[in-house]
């Protein structure tokens, strides 16, 4: 009978292999969390820091170095991290050096509410609490502070956060009776009289074009209310 040596070594070449895939996951499973590696993704403003999330594992977990690897579930260790309110997003794994990474992805707060209560409005539209380790310098919110109201603020946050002149000079939002508007500007003394939220774009194009003007005029410390209430004009009151 005639042998057929490539079928045995086929077969020897895939019990070679399977031999190592079991050795290399046997050795796998012994092997122990080395560090601990976090990385916060994207703004460099750290509204929650490395010790907070260290503290976080600490709570949920115990001391997490020397851990054996396959006692941990990563997608655990990400929603006890994503449950800080800091927190929008978090991604956990293992690195082949045996250290335990967290990339963490946090809220952008964009307005900051001044009322009975004070907390952030984020870049989503909800509320994030006041940070220990970082103040965010965002437009400040003052007024009648209602669920409406809020609503409306984040629409014009958005738009400003759209605009380089306006993100850069807009500094607060009051909240008037009736759902109107005001706006405090970083330089300028004078008060912009918005209105309600309806045509945010040529309300702000019209200001923008009176702004030029004036500063090109030099007259900006002569207002004292600007009211862009009106369609297609700026109403204006002197000092």
């Amino acid at each position: 009978m005639r042998i057929n040596w490539n079928y045995i070594k086929i077969g020897a070449l895939s019990l070679v292999l399977m031999g190592l895939y079991a050795f290399s996951n046997q050795r796998n499973e012994k092997r122990k969390v080395a560090g601990i590696n976090i990385e916060f993704v994207g703004d460099q403003n750290l509204y929650i820091t490395q010790s907070v999330v260290n503290k976080l594992l600490i709570q949920n977990y115990g001391p997490i170095i020397n851990v054996p690897k396959e006692k941990l579930v990563l997608n655990t260790i990400e929603k006890v991290i994503e449950a800080n309110e800091m927190v929008k997003s978090a991604q956990v794994y293992l690195t082949v050096n045996g250290e335990l990474t967290s990339k963490i992805v946090q809220r952008k707060p964009i307005g900051r509410i001044e009322g009975n209560s004070k907390f952030y409005l984020d870049d989503e539209g909800k509320r994030m609490p006041l940070s220990m380790s970082h103040s965010a310098r965002v437009p400040i919110i003052t007024g009648k502070i209602t669920g409406k109201g809020l609503e409306d603020v984040y629409e014009i946050l958005k738009y400003i956060n759209q605009d380089d002149f306006l993100r850069k000079n807009v500094i607060g939002i009051h909240i008037e009776e009736e759902e109107r508007y005001q706006l405090k500007f970083r330089m300028e003394q004078f008060v912009v009289h918005l209105g309600g939220i309806d045509n945010l774009e040529e309300k702000f194009n019209n200001f923008k074009a009176f702004y030029a003007k004036a500063n090109r005029d030099k007259t900006l410390e002569e207002y004292a209310m600007v009211n862009l209430e009106f369609n297609n004009q700026v109403v204006c009151t002197k000092i």
